[in-house]
């Protein structure tokens, strides 16, 4: 053959075949843009010079491999619609003459093209926008951004190293399947339907059970610890479940409106009920992917979108006071010696401390058994019981009349109660680690943060009867760690000039954190660039990611209508010629194409709906606790991402009319 020849002849494939062609082109192309990124920003030298740079980083090189894993595979998801559409062009060619191992070379050819035009667009476009991308991560992270441009090389090369292999297997899986194909099932690959399916009551069942159990899972669980190790469960019951919902449980709800025969005998449905169900095992693959990236869309975007507008009040969840104060494994001396410190870097920088509260306390993890409280040591945690776990502290009542204003009295072994569990029932005794503690009263506020009203655990704050006491409780108990000395305050003035001091203050108390004292300094002031940094990676992420995820469900949804398109033309035709009329066919298709499209919307709307309790619950664990921010961010995204998906729809369904067009309007 002459020079050249399969070069030709997969550009003019490519060429013939653009309907199906370029929106994976254009899929490839953005791939390989977003994963060099966010590679880019993983591997920014810029990124180092914020606060809590590692945190950034590690959630950017997170993203970097979602990105990696989800291109393998939808890339191979993609191109095996491709491949079925051209199966009949395949097999044509080698009716004509054409070997396969020359059909395989001109995929060679046509894979060459792609994954140029994709590497050196894709990489291109990267480059010429990760400035554009770093400005916008800045702004979200409220840090000011230094002149330069940066090229990364080392994402360059890891961009030409991933996508190179995705090509090349997909090349080798499309190799796969024209030489394990005779030419003539080749010819009716592109046309071949399913049987169709019988409803397997099995699948039916585990459907219901999966849901069921994974919505179970989500709207019961009350614990936050219990949520966090529920969660993944849950999603896995759901996903397995949606799949058997699309696969079987649509197969059963159609064949029960098939056998309802006022609603079956109607031109506008028992076309398209019929076709669903002849076609349903291959629709309900899509479905269930389409509904499940839908689902994924809305959780992060929602979730993140609520984390990064809730910064202030997460900060203000997670540092109640300005400073505070914590000294173990010391004493009376040792807490002196560092508030002695704490003088002196407030008084360099003219900073007077207001609403200062100093106590003592025992801080202790038990679990919960509603009778009795065992004392947990370590990180040996009960991982079937999470929801039992609770936190215990111990103050001596003189510190406690000291920061309260009041005189209080106490007996050995009696106590004064502040928790945050519901549901206590005035109950007048405790028992923790064996000790039985008579509750005299149940306090309705208490000076520590606890105030705030804490839900992630169920906490006990017990006033004692003295300092005494609360050393015995040391001795008896080595699991406690000893007594904590802390000392809580607000600073009033310039955020700028109490960020240097909190800073000074860290780095002059770390001298004297060895002897005699262990010293944790929290400073919120210091610490919200940290979380404005966090926070902001993470907001950053839901959309990069939410918005590939996006992409993914429309190009299934535009692959769907377009095989679909011409599956149904045939069919149409045919119900035309046995009498149905224009208006009836366009009516038909309108039933089936709405009631197909917008069903994966609906399940995900529904998969949200049950997944709000447990997703509120994690964010709690982030020190979140508005609900009505949450839902407000719930139904924003769902609201718009609904608009979106309708865009998609209307852009889409465009193909398939202009497929059936062609034979019957």
């Amino acid at each position: 053959m002459r020079k050249g020849f399969y070069f030709r002849l997969a550009l003019q494939n490519m060429e013939k075949n653009k309907r199906t062609y370029l929106p994976y082109l254009l899929t490839c192309i953005c791939s390989v843009m977003m994963y060099y990124f966010m590679s880019f920003l993983t591997l920014n030298p810029g990124m180092d010079q914020m606060p809590d740079a590692r945190n950034v980083k590690t959630i950017m090189g997170m993203g970097t491999w979602v990105i990696a894993i989800f291109s393998v595979i939808f890339l191979f998801y993609t191109n095996s619609f491709l491949m079925k559409r051209r199966k009949k062009e395949m097999g044509l060619y080698n009716i004509l003459g054409m070997e396969k191992k020359h059909i395989g070379r001109m995929l060679l050819y046509e894979t060459l093209i792609n994954a140029a035009l994709s590497l050196l667009l894709g990489i291109g476009l990267g480059i010429l926008g990760s400035k554009l991308i770093f400005l916008f991560l800045m702004k979200l992270l409220s840090f000011p951004v230094a002149l330069g441009f940066f090229i990364s090389v080392r994402s360059v090369v890891n961009a030409l190293a991933l996508f190179g292999a995705i090509f090349l297997l997909t090349y080798l899986n499309d190799l796969r399947q024209i030489h394990m194909a005779d030419p003539v099932e080749l010819l009716r690959g592109s046309s071949m339907g399913e049987k169709e399916p019988k409803t397997r009551w099995l699948l039916v069942l585990i459907g219901i059970l999966c849901l069921g159990g994974g919505y179970w899972i989500a709207v019961t669980t009350e614990s936050v610890m219990a949520a966090l190790s529920y969660f993944f469960a849950a999603v896995i019951l759901v996903m397995v479940g949606t799949y058997c919902l699309f696969v079987a449980v649509s197969v059963a709800v159609l064949k029960l409106l098939k056998d309802c025969k006022g609603f079956y005998y109607k031109t506008k449905h028992f076309t398209a009920v019929s076709g669903m169900i002849y076609r349903m095992k291959q629709n309900a693959v899509g479905l269930a992917n389409i509904c499940i990236l839908s689902t994924g869309v809305l959780l992060l975007i929602s979730t993140t979108v609520c984390l990064y507008i809730g910064r202030e009040e997460i900060i203000t969840g997670r540092y109640p006071r300005e400073v505070s104060l914590s000294a173990y494994e010391t004493d009376e001396e040792g807490f002196s010696k560092v508030q002695e410190v704490e003088a002196q870097v407030l008084e360099n920088w003219d900073l007077e401390p207001e609403d200062i509260t100093v106590y003592r306390s025992i801080q202790m993890v038990v679990l919960d058994k509603g009778d009795k409280m065992d004392i947990l040591s370590g990180d040996e945690y009960p991982a079937n019981a999470m929801e039992k776990i609770a936190g215990v502290a111990f103050i001596p009542l003189e510190d406690y009349n000291a920061c309260m204003g009041e005189a209080r009295t106490l007996d050995p072994g009696q106590a004064l109660l502040f928790t945050n569990k519901k549901g206590m029932d005035g109950r007048k005794e405790l028992s923790i680690g064996g000790k039985k503690w008579e509750i005299t009263e149940e306090l309705e506020e208490l000076f520590t943060e606890i105030k705030v009203g804490n839900p992630q655990i169920d906490d006990y704050y017990l006033v004692v009867d003295s300092v005494g006491t609360l050393e015995s409780i040391a001795r008896e108990d080595p699991a406690s760690g000893g007594i904590i000395y802390q000392k809580d305050y607000d600073l009033p003035g310039d955020p700028d000039v109490r960020v240097k001091a909190e800073e000074q203050l860290r780095a002059q108390v770390s001298q004297v954190s060895e002897e005699p004292a262990h010293v944790r300094v929290a400073a919120r002031e210091y610490d919200r660039m940290s979380f404005y940094s966090t926070y902001g990676g993470l907001f950053f992420l839901g959309i990069f990611l939410g918005l590939l995820f996006l992409m993914a469900t429309a190009l299934i949804i535009y692959y769907k209508q377009l095989s679909e398109g011409y599956e149904d033309r045939q069919r149409f035709e045919i119900m035309q010629k046995v009498g149905m009329s224009k208006r009836e066919v366009k009516r038909s298709i309108s039933s089936q194409i709405l009631m197909v499209f917008f069903l994966p919307l609906v399940t995900a709307v529904i998969h949200i709906g049950f997944a709000f309790p447990l997703m509120k619950r994690l964010l709690a664990m982030m020190n979140l606790y508005n609900t009505g921010l949450f839902a407000v961010c719930t139904l924003g995204t769902i609201g718009c991402f609904a608009l979106v998906y309708a865009a998609i729809y209307a852009l889409t369904a465009r193909t398939y009319y202009r497929i059936v067009d062609q034979s019957v309007f």
